[in-house]
């Protein structure tokens, strides 16, 4: 790997000679040991395919890139996407080509994919306790940065027993939690009590401030702006507490915070406590973490994405689901082949939007049709049956929610050329293929 690279492009490019095979749900039979870059080569398309499958829309997932990317340099602020979203190299490669400052993960075992594929700078939105990980980061690579958070006395106790006798120093960020939270220290005052006791350990180093607002609410209506709002304020004064104790042990600081729903509040509030010129005390940035937003969906995310609300130039759902339907024994309702094991269900069921004969053929607007239940393997459709006919055999064009819950369902996802092409169907090339490793 060239050292300066945000990521290992060879690694990247070596997934093209990855084979296709029985592991892999959404390669068809027919592919079975052609490698991933014959399979593009022979530009297989949509109809080769089968259900049930979950596919990618190639104009979306580039547009929704550079919108972010695009709007963290004009608003001065770093991004980190989180990549547990995908865990998918070849998009986090996609993300750090356009500027992205690294790559945040949420736990040992992603860190350890996002080494193989050579990402420089890491950031893990999480406590190290493990002594393996701990162990592990300490032992990192000249070059390489990773970051991680501490919320506790009890895990500065762990690192600095398990690096003991070590001359290793970990670079870390307290974080900030709220009561009725995740993780982060509950409060200003507990989070100082955690930063002092980083400032006098040996192996550790405190480098920033860092907090989740996204499990504090779930909704974009006044309340939950509110309850945002005011806990990214009390990470504003905990980060002026620590410049004035004089507990940060370096001179480039970074506060982070922000997630794919309220990224803007995050730049509203905090943007003010970024400054350039060390000269007046360390440098300070602004980093986001968004993940969700390079696939985006229709329903959750469509809904509280900050571009959404303001309707300026919103994400575009970059994911659909495919399913067949298997039996349709009642006027009304129908059963597809697809389920829990292979659609996100989490934050919303799967929307029936389209309906045709097969795969990649010409497809109609499915009106009043709604996904009732999933089960493992699959899902419930009502319709009208006055105005619908369904017939088994049919594809149903599915609208998603959460892609955190969608890619980790799939080894192989396919790229489409533009899934919302304006006739609804085409028999579209196959443009890529994403692998994922959760």
């Amino acid at each position: 790997m060239n050292t300066s690279e945000a990521i290992s492009a060879s690694a990247v490019a070596g997934l093209a000679e990855r084979r296709l095979d029985w592991r892999h749900k959404a390669a068809p039979a027919s592919a079975n040991g052609t490698t991933h870059a014959d399979f593009l080569a022979a530009k297989h398309t949509l109809a080769e395919l089968q259900t049930p499958l979950l596919t990618l829309d190639a104009n979306a997932l580039a547009a929704n890139a550079d919108r972010l990317a695009g709007w963290c340099a004009d608003h001065g602020v770093l991004l980190a996407p989180h990549g547990k979203t995908t865990m998918s190299p070849q998009l986090w490669a996609e993300q750090l080509n356009r500027g992205a400052w690294g790559i945040t993960l949420a736990n040992f075992a992603q860190l350890r994919v996002a080494r193989e594929f050579g990402v420089r700078n890491l950031q893990l939105a999480n406590s190290l306790t493990d002594p393996h990980a701990i162990q592990w980061v300490a032992d990192a690579p000249s070059g390489t940065t990773i970051l991680s958070w501490i919320d506790s006395l009890g895990t500065v106790d762990v690192i600095d027993q398990t690096l003991t006798g070590s001359d290793a120093v970990l670079d870390v960020l307290v974080e900030l939690g709220a009561h009725g939270g995740r993780t982060g220290a509950r409060g200003v005052d507990a989070a100082l009590e955690v930063a002092r006791a980083i400032s006098a350990s040996p192996n550790l180093r405190l480098v920033g401030v860092s907090g989740y607002e996204g499990s504090l609410a779930h909704t974009a209506d006044d309340a939950g702006l509110a309850a945002v709002r005011g806990y990214l304020a009390q990470m504003g004064l905990l980060h002026e507490q620590l410049l004035a104790e004089g507990l940060y042990g370096t001179d480039s600081v970074i506060l982070t915070a922000g997630g794919s729903a309220y990224f803007d509040d995050v730049v509203t509030v905090l943007s003010p406590y970024i400054r350039a010129d060390p000269e007046d005390g360390p440098k300070v940035d602004l980093m986001i973490r968004s993940g969700a937003y390079i696939i985006h969906d229709d329903d959750f995310y469509r809904g509280i994405s900050p571009f959404s609300r303001e309707g300026d130039q919103p994400f575009t759902a970059g994911m659909y689901g495919w399913a067949r339907v298997v039996s349709q024994t009642e006027p009304g309702l129908a059963i597809l082949d697809a389920g829990k094991r292979d659609l996100p269900f989490d934050e919303g069921l799967p929307e029936p939007q389209f309906i045709g004969p097969e795969l990649g053929g010409a497809m109609q607007p499915l009106v009043g049709a709604h996904i009732t239940s999933v089960n493992d393997q699959h899902s419930f459709m009502t319709f009208d049956a006055d105005t619908t006919t369904v017939r088994p055999g049919d594809v149903v064009r599915l609208g998603l929610s959460h892609p955190c819950t969608a890619f980790d369902k799939w080894t192989v996802i396919p790229v489409l050329a533009d899934s919302a092409s304006a006739d609804n169907a085409g028999n579209q090339t196959v443009v890529d293929l994403i692998h994922t490793f959760f």
